[in-house]
């Protein structure tokens, strides 16, 4: 077995808050904190990985950051920060959103670009709490413990799915949702969060988030919503696009009471980084969590500086997000004791995870078909049914990519592979491709597939003759043209290439940016396995 190093990219770790918190009633700076320009400055994107929907919240000192990573188990990732700007993986509020055809890639159904979406992430009275809302369940489910990073997360849903939700605890103890898709809807929910309050407030707040453009309206409907309550005031931010082109603007509106009226404005257009809300810094100093459609890595977050003027707030600097921010860099971009993305040896000390918080499995797993004990040191992955292809296997486990590029490297013991069999390391996506093993006719061969064009294709196959092979994904977004190249190593070291480059393109039937996979499927007899040595994330060409 190769020596074994540890590898994480992206975030830094963070120590857990114990002190006083942040709810949704916040306060206006009463004046302005000065910064050190000899301290490196932190710089937008926040993290070039795919991180979209996000809420931020503060208790304390400490940021806590949910995003939507739709049909990915376990799901409703939990971040944490110290600086909002260097970010690492908490916890899961759910494991499993529920238990379906769908959510099993069963009979032909899926979830892609379903499962859960935006979420709401909230602090009340000692209890962190993170609801979503999912097309797949047909529910609101709200998740909620004392302890964010160790859970336990106790769950309670009902009817309906509440798109766009923003959960909303009020000074005087009600507690609402406010939701909706072009029209804006306040619904009081019981005390318990167990379901919409019989005879509580239901009260249409905006009618049309778009009558903001005047007479260009359509485009994007005003959705995302996420409201604040400052200086006793109630704000509520949304995203929306005028009729004459396609590009997320932040749009605010602000009422004296939650029920409105409500007056409204445009708070951001620029380059289509919307959609979040306000956070402030126990300083005083305020910003905007927001995010941008960056094409195939994903929507990378942004943070925005906000200032105040007359009760509004005025978000970036002359009308745009800037690059640098006010906020030292510390070691944004790489290192970390727990990553949004991590490499992985897959030997485990006694206690620990057996899955990092990196990780997620396309679709709810087959918890009897994988293992990281029955060989130690090896994540094995065994097929329990026949599938046509990667979009339908189950048990594919997947990461992150990252920009402006990266890379992925496993190693793989195929000795036993069944007729019919593929195994390998793609970049992954509807329009798919791979480099893996395929067990055809009693003998193996080292493959490249793609499905750039929707349908997949061998691009070419190199016979096998030992048991092992080392596989490798680049993936480059930038520049154009977005192409994934991939290459096999017989020892390690030295690398060829195989097949052409695959087109790296976003879809919307995923709704999410490509990831790294490693996947294992049968397309005749069940019942083979597989053994994965390692998993190393690099940047595409060098080795970190």
């Amino acid at each position: 077995m190769l020596n074994k190093i540890k590898l994480n990219v992206l975030v830094l770790g963070c120590s857990l808050a114990a002190a006083a918190a942040q709810t949704n009633s916040l306060q206006l700076p009463t004046g302005s904190v000065a910064s050190n320009s000899a301290v490196a400055e932190a710089h937008n994107p926040l993290i070039w990985a795919d991180v979209p929907d996000i809420a931020i919240m503060r208790v304390g000192k400490t940021y806590y950051m949910s995003s939507t990573t739709m049909h990915m188990s376990p799901g409703l990732p939990i971040m944490k920060s110290a600086d909002l700007v260097n970010w690492r993986m908490a916890s899961y509020a759910y494991q499993t959103l529920a238990d379906n055809e769908a959510l099993r890639l069963e009979n032909g159904k899926d979830a892609y670009g379903r499962g859960s979406w935006a979420s709401s992430l909230r602090y009340h009275n000692g209890v962190f709490y993170a609801s979503t809302f999912s097309a797949t369940s047909g529910r609101t489910h709200i998740y909620s413990t004392r302890d964010p990073e160790r859970g336990p997360w106790k769950e309670t849903s009902f009817e309906p799915a509440m798109g766009d939700h923003s959960l909303f605890f009020d000074d005087d103890g009600r507690v609402y949702m406010v939701y909706g898709g072009g029209r804006i809807t306040l619904i009081e929910l019981q005390p318990d969060l167990s379901g919409i309050k019989p005879g509580g407030v239901s009260k249409v707040l905006i009618e049309n988030v778009n009558t903001i453009f005047g007479a260009d309206q359509g485009g994007l409907n005003g959705e995302g919503s996420q409201l604040s309550k400052i200086n006793g005031r109630y704000y509520l931010f949304n995203i929306a696009s005028p009729g004459s082109r396609w590009a997320r603007t932040v749009i605010v509106h602000r009422a004296d009471a939650i029920t409105g009226p409500y007056e409204g404005r445009i708070a951001l257009d620029d380059r289509g980084i919307a959609q979040g809300g306000l956070i402030n810094t126990p300083e005083g100093k305020w910003y905007a969590y927001l995010f941008k459609d960056n094409a195939a890595v994903g929507r990378i977050p942004y943070l925005v500086p906000v200032t105040w003027k007359d009760g509004w707030p005025v978000l970036g600097e002359n009308g745009k997000a800037p690059m640098t921010l006010d906020i030292p860099a510390g070691g944004q971009g790489v290192s970390g004791a727990s990553g949004i993305v991590a490499s992985d040896e897959f030997d485990r000390q006694p206690g620990a995870l057996d899955l990092p918080l990196a990780w997620q499995w396309n679709h709810n797993p087959d918890n009897k078909l994988w293992s990281v004990t029955q060989r130690p040191g090896f994540l094995r992955l065994t097929t329990g049914r026949v599938d046509a292809d990667l979009l339908s296997a189950r048990n594919t486990l997947t990461q992150r990519t990252f920009g402006p590029n990266s890379s992925a490297t496993t190693s793989i013991d195929v000795s036993g592979m069944k007729d019919g069999d593929y195994a390998g390391l793609a970049a992954f996506q509807k329009r798919y491709g791979f480099v893996g093993v395929k067990m055809s006719g009693g003998a193996r061969s080292i493959v490249m597939v793609s499905a750039d064009s929707d349908h997949p294709e061998e691009i070419a196959s190199v016979p096998l003759s030992g048991k092992t092979v080392h596989l490798k994904v680049e993936c480059e977004f930038q520049p154009e043209p977005e192409v994934a190249r991939f290459s096999y190593s017989l020892d390690g070291k030295s690398w060829t290439p195989i097949g052409r480059p695959s087109a790296l393109k976003y879809t919307v039937p995923h709704f999410m940016g490509y990831r790294f996979a490693l996947f294992y499927y049968s397309t005749k007899t069940a019942g083979g396995r597989v053994d994965f040595d390692y998993y190393r994330i690099g940047q595409s060409g060098n080795s970190l």
